[in-house]
């Protein structure tokens, strides 16, 4: 067969992944992925580093983007939409290649309000070749302002 080569084309997809100019973008989009339940958008957002750290309210700490993707993929199956707000913003360190954001988060299902306090999140960005890209994130829940005033001051771990 004159004209015909033997090797079958392959389609080769290349999916490119978005560049982020800032940190404050790349934290917009991890919000943002998060509301959605939208696991490939939140991978996006996160440093293909094999040292990127993750840690959830209670849980433990997660290392490895392997890790993290699938500590993500748990999270986000149920698909359920998410009302997220963050307040509070501080930008607690920022160099040309290394930003620290510290912020509040309040989360409740799409429709609901926030029942209980916000959460604490310190997210951390590195800039690369591809822009700005998340390598951790670490949430921990707020003490409840009543109960402290109720039982007293709070413990002091360090």
């Amino acid at each position: 067969m004159a004209g015909v080569s033997p090797f079958p084309l392959q389609r080769v997809s290349i999916v490119s992944k978005p560049v982020f100019a800032s940190a404050a973008d790349a934290e917009t989009a991890f919000y943002d992925a998060l509301a959605r339940s939208d696991l490939a958008a939140m991978m996006a957002v996160w440093s293909e580093d094999d040292e990127v750290v993750c840690i959830h309210p209670g849980g433990p700490r997660v290392v490895g983007l392997d890790a993290v993707r699938e500590l993500w993929r748990q999270i986000l199956a149920s698909g359920v939409r998410l009302n997220v707000r963050t307040t509070g913003k501080v930008v607690v360190s920022s160099t040309l290649v290394q930003t620290v954001h510290s912020v509040l988060e309040e989360i409740a299902e799409a429709g609901s309000e926030p029942t209980g306090p916000p959460i604490v999140a310190t997210n951390v960005y590195t800039l690369g070749t591809h822009g700005w890209r998340m390598v951790m994130h670490h949430a921990s829940p707020t003490p409840d302002l009543m109960d402290l005033h109720l039982h007293g001051n709070p413990r002091v771990v360090h």
